[in-house]
Order: C-alpha cells, then structure tokens, then sequence
C-alpha cells in the first residue's frame, strides 16, 4: 500500500510518497550518475531482460534491495514519478516488467512528464506488465498508477495489464491503491472506452482503505494549496499523518504515515521521498528508514556526499541501523515523545535551510550525523517480551 501526492504551487511543483511494503523488507536510496554512448546491449531488470538504451539521465532513487526498479525517484531534469498498487482484473503472475521497473526506466529515459508517458506506454506494449512484486509474499501481484510531475506540470497514469489512461493535474492530486481515473483522462492507449475505472476490483482496495487515503492525502493538500509559499515541513506533515491520533499502534489502513500491527494491516511505511521541482533545478529530503512519523527526514542531491545513500542497489545500512530506534518508540510512548521532540529540533533547521537554493549541504549533513548518532546511542526501552523481532513480525 502507498500514497503518493502531488501540488502544483506557485514557487514549483510538490511532490511526496510513501512507500508502504512488507514491514521487513529493507529500502535503499541510491544515485545513479548519467550515461552517455552505452554499447551495452540488454539491460536485466528484475525479471525481464529487455533492450538497453545508450543515453541515461542521473537519477536518484528510493527503491526495495531486492527490486531492479524504484518505488518513487527524480532525475536531473527533475521528473519525479511514484507508483501505486492497483489490483485490476488483469494483473497476472507472469512475470513481465514490475510498476517499479517502468518508473525507473521512465525516469532514465524522460525529461518530462509527458514524455515519461509515453516511455511507459511504449514499454507496456512491447513487454506486459506482471510478476510477483512481494518481498516474502511471492503470491502478492498488482498493476500500477503512477503520478508523473515535472516542474511545469503534473499527470496522473494509470494501468490495467497493457491498457493505460492519463490525465493533467490542475492545481492538486493524490493516488492511493485504487483506480480513481473515470472519464476525465486525455490520453489513453487504443481502444479505451468509458469509465477506465471499471478496471478496478473491490476486495482488496476496499480493506486497504484506499479512498480513505486518497481523501486525506487530498484534505492535506487542499489546506497546503491555501499557502502562498509551500515548503517542505508542510509536505512532511501529509506523509506523518495517522487518520486517528499519533499512537502508530492504533491506528488504521487509512493512515497515510502507516505501521504494520497485523494480518489485516500488513504494509508499513518503509521508505519517505519529498522533492520540490522548478526550473532550476530538483531539492530533495528523503527518510532513507521506516516509518516517518518516527524518522528524520535527510537532504540528498545530485552532487556532494550524503550519508542517506547506500553504497550499493542491493544494501540499505542507514535503513537496517535504524530499525531498533523505531521499533523501541512503536512499544514507549515516552521514548517515542523524546525521539519525536529530538527530530523536531533537527528539523527545524533542515526545513528553512532546505526550502531556500542553494543550502549548506556540507554544513547539514555534519549536523545529520551528530543529531542521528545521538539518538542511535539513546539507551533504548526493552521491547515487549515476545515482540523482540517487532520489524519482522507481519511477514
């Protein structure tokens, strides 16, 4: 389960997405730099082997260890794209190209949201979409939406097995684990006809409480679109919101900020990204851990060091170091009141310093290691006798 949000602002174009996965199941945030002139023939993705292309764009990406492709990214030309599960009538277990792939490769291939599109289309065409997309759960399959933004626009894409519909963002937009696409799309593969929506089914999203979601993505963004000046606090702020209260062990499936606590509610939110699109240039923030209502957010970017970046596709440490801090606050309430007041203060000085061009990386990310080095030596409360594998429990 995901959600992914999209405002179009007048200092750029806001994008943000959770990505909700099985709660045990590491994501790294990796950069992969430009390619020019690559000879290389074929490229493997996570199941297929398809034709390379010798120019990429740089990328940066939040994305399943085990997965070739990403839950949500932005390339240099600041194209952000995140997907969302859809369980149409025609996902299939056979394996093709994964959602995650098609954002990747739209995101190495496009400049554009438009052009992303098309990127997509042309790739569900010739290659299908399909396979298991679980991380233990090798039966767990679906199809994809996507929202594609760019700093001067923003669409909505969304799929059923080869077919596609899009349509343009005006001012604001959420997608859930529905299909929310009826008549109003402007683009579509051949031979769409009617409410795209029909492709839909009712089980899953119905206890996934998508629309729920969906509604308060959307309410977050109505109250931001108000402001003349978003900035990314305000972001951070939609993708930390539970639908009932801040106690991550009671709440719902329609939490936007999600934890896994059963059988019922199985994904937890595994990964964060914000990013802010204009002309000049993409900013991003990223969680690099589980859970943001229990997570710093940290700076990335196309150029300087990091500490969020995993040295390689197939590692998340800053991921798997953070496990323990937050598995602690899910189970103390007073632990989880310390650690929530100790990222507020961290925060408090990324959020101006990142909503301006041009930040101090260098002189944030020192700040990062002390803040995040200091709270993973905090002496941490015992977890409930039975629950000391809390992470992993729901798999």
């Amino acid at each position: 389960m995901c959600d992914t949000q999209v405002l179009i602002a007048s200092n750029g174009v806001w994008f943000a997405k959770n990505s909700d996965r099985e709660p045990q199941e590491p994501q790294a945030v990796v950069r992969k730099e430009r390619v020019r002139g690559d000879t290389t023939p074929t490229l493997r993705t996570t199941y297929l082997e398809i034709p390379q292309v010798p120019d990429r764009h740089a990328v940066i990406l939040s994305k399943p260890c085990w997965i070739w492709g990403a839950e949500m990214g932005v390339n240099e030309h600041g194209l952000a794209i995140g997907n969302e599960a859809v369980f149409t009538r025609q996902r299939s277990l056979t394996p093709a190209l994964l959602g995650m792939d098609l954002l990747r490769l739209a995101l190495e291939r496009a400049a554009t949201a438009p052009s992303a599109i098309d990127v997509i289309a042309d790739l569900l065409q010739t290659h299908g979409q399909g396979g298991p997309a679980g991380f233990a759960d090798k039966d767990f399959h679906y199809d994809s939406s996507f929202i594609l933004a760019d700093p001067q626009q923003a669409w909505v894409m969304e799929t059923a097995g080869r077919e596609w519909v899009a349509r343009p963002v005006q001012t604001f937009d959420a997608i859930s684990n529905g299909l929310s696409t009826t008549t109003d799309y402007t683009r579509s593969s051949a031979g769409v006809e009617g409410a795209f929506s029909r492709h839909d089914t009712r089980f899953l999203p119905y206890f996934a409480a998508s629309k729920q979601r969906r509604a308060l993505s959307r309410q977050c963004l109505a109250a931001t679109a108000q402001q003349p000046q978003p900035g990314f606090a305000d972001l951070a702020r939609h993708l930390r919101t539970h639908a009932h209260g801040d106690d991550p062990l009671r709440g719902s499936n329609g939490d936007i900020c999600m934890h896994a606590t059963g059988p019922i509610r199985r994904s937890q939110t595994t990964g964060s990204m914000i990013a802010w699109l204009r002309p000049e240039g993409p900013q991003l923030l990223v969680t690099g851990t589980t859970a943001p209502c229990l997570s710093p957010f940290r700076p990335v970017g196309f150029s300087g060091e990091f500490s969020v970046l995993s040295p390689d596709e197939s590692q998340a440490p800053v991921w798997e170091q953070w496990q323990p801090v937050q598995a602690a606050a899910l189970f103390d309430a007073e632990f989880r009141q310390q650690l929530r007041g100790r990222i507020a203060s961290w925060e408090q000085q990324l959020f101006p310093a990142w909503d301006q061009p041009g930040a101090d990386t260098a002189g944030l990310e020192h700040a990062l290691r002390k803040a995040t080095q200091e709270m993973q030596s905090w002496p941490r409360p015992p977890i409930p006798r039975g629950l000391s594998t809390a992470p992993r429990l729901w798999a």
